[in-house]
Parts: C-alpha cells; structure tokens; sequence
C-alpha cells in the first residue's frame, strides 16, 4: 500500500511536470510599431537627422556644462525628496522579491507544547512535545515560479519608476534655472530701459518748461515710466518665485540661487533624435509601462495556475512522552510525513472569473504600454519640431529689432525736428523694449527645448 501510495505521488509530479510547459510560456515583448514616430525626421526639409547616435543616451554632464548648473543638479539628485521616495519604493520591491524566491523552499516552524493533567486528584501528569514542522509546496504548474516573475516585473516597475523621476528632476532643474537667466536678462534690460526712460520723463519736463514740449507729452512719457517700472516689479516677484520653484526640488528652504549668465550657455554641438525603436530601452516610462505588462502576463499564469492541481509535503520530527495511553519518560523520537494533492473541480466559476479579469488586465496593460510608445514618439517629434521653429524665429526677432530700433532713432530724429508727435517716439520705444524681451525669451526657449528633447529621449540616466 505504501509503496503503491509513493507511485500514484511520483506520477503526479512527473505529469505535471510535463504538462505544465503548455500552461503558460514565457513572456514575449508584442509587435510595436516604431516607423514614423517622429513624424518628419528624416524628411527633405528637417535639419534634424534621426540615426542611430541618440542625444539622449548622452550623460547629462556632457549636455549642461554650466559648473553652478550641474552643481544644482548634484545637489538635486543627492537630496530631492520625490527621488528618495522613488529609491524607497524600489527597496520595497526588492524585499517583495526576496519573498517570491524564498518561496521556493521549504518553511519550518517550531511549535513546543506542554500538557499537565490529573484525574480524580491524582498526581498530574505532564506530557510535552518539541516538534519542528516543515511544509512544501511543490510547484508543479507554475504559480510561484510566475509569481516570482510578477514580483521581479513589479521591481522593474519601481527601478523604472526612479529612473523617470531622476530624468524629471535633471530636467525640472535645468528649465528652473534657464527660466532664471531668462528673468535676469529680462529684468536687467528692463531696469536700464527704466532709467533712460527716466531721463525721458525728465527731458520731457525741461523742454516743456521752456515751452518746447506739451503737457501731453509729459504725461505719456509719465505714463510710460510707470509702466515699465510695474513690469520691473513684476519680474522681481518672478524671479523669486522660480528661485522658490527651484529650492524644493533641490529638497532645500526656500534661498537665493547662485547662477550664471544667459548668453554664456553653450547648447550641444549636434542634436540626434536616434531611431524610434530606441525608445524601448531608452525612456523610463515606456520601460515602466512594458514592465507593467510583464507582471500582468505573470498574474494571467498564476490565475491560470489555479485550474491545476496544487502537490503539498509537510512532515513533522522531534520529540515527545506522550505514547497516546500512557506517559513515558525519557521522551521518545516522533516521526511524520503527510503529502496532499488538491484537484479544483467546482468552484463556483471563481477561478474561471479570475482568469478573465487577469486576461482582461493583461490587455489593458498591452494597450497602456502601446499609448506610452506613441506619446513618447510625439514628445519627441515636438521637441524636433519646436527646436527647428526656434532656430526660424532667431533669425526673425534679430530682423525684427533691427528694423525697431531704426524706427526708434527716426522717430525721436523727427520729433527733435517738430515734425512729429511724442506719441510715435512712444510707440517705437515700446515696442522695441518688447521685442528684446521676447529675444531674451527666444533664447531661453531653445534652452529648454534641449532639455525637453533630452528628456523626451530618455536623457538623463548618467
């Protein structure tokens, strides 16, 4: 009978070992399609060639070489608080990890217990046991294999999830501070359009004393003073505020950045967008995203594992005094193996639900991974696409302020001359100081649309 018993368990596992390859396979990255990400990269009229050498694979020191920027870039990866969760998080899915391997071995416990009794107020006696209980599950259809697979797929999830944060933050920092060179540009043309306006409105007054200008005149030019001076204030509040902006992701108080000029930055001397398909291993998130699929194609097996039988040894040694009738001392040793083999048959369609909710999951998560592909491709093809504007519009704005600051130098020619009116002169100063502002903004645009084509290519990694 025993003999017949160990037979009919060592067939179980030797059939469920061969049949368990057609439970499940293992997981296989779906067709993506990658032509055409970019949209015009690689067209007659883009400027910007998508080959195999990437931006984005380019170490971030290598991309901003300010020294203070790439201090504060130091400082923020060492110290920004929403990283340091995302490093937690991964050490959590690392411990999850450990659990699912370890789960292939077997589980001991130790349980003593002792017993004291006595009849008819006899003398108690004591009967004790000091067993050591062992357990085993014997995987023969996968279940904790995939769910060691689901936990190592969740671990990626979170190292992916770090790696995107740490791209966030190389780039937050980076745009933080060019917008600060950009304020500073801005408010130091400002303040000096301020003091010569000024002189204006002192100019004016002189001359309308001496009866050579109008009220009017004076008023405008008053009128126009203020307004440059509130454009001051307002760039002063903005320029705090981004310094505010900057020290919390640099995990800090709130504090003055040290920084340099905007007219010092060097941009990168070739921008290479790659081929698309290197946004598989390249962006974090799309990472992410295929990580979350590989742990859903893991908990479609497991559910699916669910319908098999499960094979379960558990055996028990140690020692006891306890001979069931009697109570014998010293204690003798006690023996026990027990093996268990569970058949699903009907259980009220719950597992088969299970499968299809888990099945269900698992095309969800295909689908998210397919729409984090397409919108890292029309990141990228943004970028490609602001970067080639701004390099249209440089050439524009520098036209466009040569022919206003002419305009300027006619108009107050001809209002010294009588023959015109204070307001042109007005007009022509106005918008001249607006066109230098937006060459100011122009410049730090392109700055930062490096950054977000660094970002959108997976930069930021090194």
């Amino acid at each position: 009978m025993r003999h017949t018993y160990i037979i009919v368990v060592a067939s179980a596992i030797l059939a469920g070992s061969m049949s368990s390859c057609n439970i499940y396979r293992k997981y296989q990255r779906p067709e993506m399609r990658t032509e055409g990400l970019y949209r015009d990269v690689n067209s007659d009229t883009d400027t910007l060639k998508g080959d195999t050498t990437n931006f984005g694979n380019l170490p971030w020191r290598e991309v901003f070489t300010d020294p203070q920027l790439q201090a504060l870039i130091e400082e923020g990866l060492a110290n920004n608080l929403d990283l340091q969760t995302a490093a937690l998080r991964v050490k959590e899915y690392e411990a999850q990890l450990t659990s699912a391997r370890l789960a292939y071995l077997p589980s001991f416990n130790f349980a003593p217990s002792g017993t004291l009794s006595s009849f008819d107020k006899a003398k108690p006696s004591q009967t004790y046991q000091l067993p050591v209980a062992a357990s085993w599950e014997v995987d023969i259809f996968g279940r904790i294999l995939n769910s060691k697979r689901a936990a190592k797929a969740a671990l990626l999830q979170s190292e992916e999830y770090r790696q995107a944060v740490q791209t966030q933050v190389v780039a937050g920092i980076a745009n933080a501070y060019y917008t600060l060179l950009m304020l500073d540009s801005q408010l130091s043309l400002s303040e000096e359009t301020l003091k010569t306006w000024e002189e204006s409105v002192r100019t004016t007054r002189n001359l309308k004393d001496a009866g050579l200008a109008r009220q009017a005149a004076v008023s405008q030019s008053e009128a126009q003073c203020r307004s440059v001076e509130i454009s001051v204030n307002d760039l002063r509040r903005q320029v705090r505020e981004t310094e505010n902006a900057l020290c919390l992701l640099l995990g800090r108080p709130a504090g003055q950045i040290e920084r340099g000029m905007l007219d010092e930055q060097v941009l990168p001397a070739r921008l290479s967008a790659g081929v698309p398909v290197q946004l598989l291993s390249n962006r974090p998130d799309v990472r992410q995203a295929e990580a979350a699929l590989m742990a859903a194609y893991a908990s479609t097996n497991i559910a699916r594992s669910a319908f098999y039988p499960n094979l379960s040894l558990s055996g028990t040694a140690g020692w006891t005094n306890n001979a069931g009738v009697a109570v014998v001392n010293p204690g003798k040793l006690i023996l026990s193996a027990v093996a268990s083999l569970t058949q699903p048959i009907f259980n009220a369609g719950a597992n088969r639900a299970q499968l299809k909710v888990a099945k269900a999951q698992q095309e969800e998560a295909r689908l998210a991974f397919q729409k984090a592909l397409l919108s890292a491709g029309n990141e990228v093809s943004d970028a490609l696409y602001l970067y080639k504007t701004l390099q249209d519009t440089k050439l524009a704005r520098e036209e466009q302020i040569m022919a206003l600051e002419a305009a300027v130098m006619e108009t107050e020619t001809v209002y010294k001359l009588e023959s015109g009116t204070y307001l042109e002169v007005l007009t022509a100063r106005q918008s001249l100081l607006g066109a230098q502002l937006s060459q100011v903004a122009d410049a730090c645009q392109e700055l930062q649309a490096v950054v977000t084509l660094y970002q959108a290519l997976g930069g930021g990694r090194y």
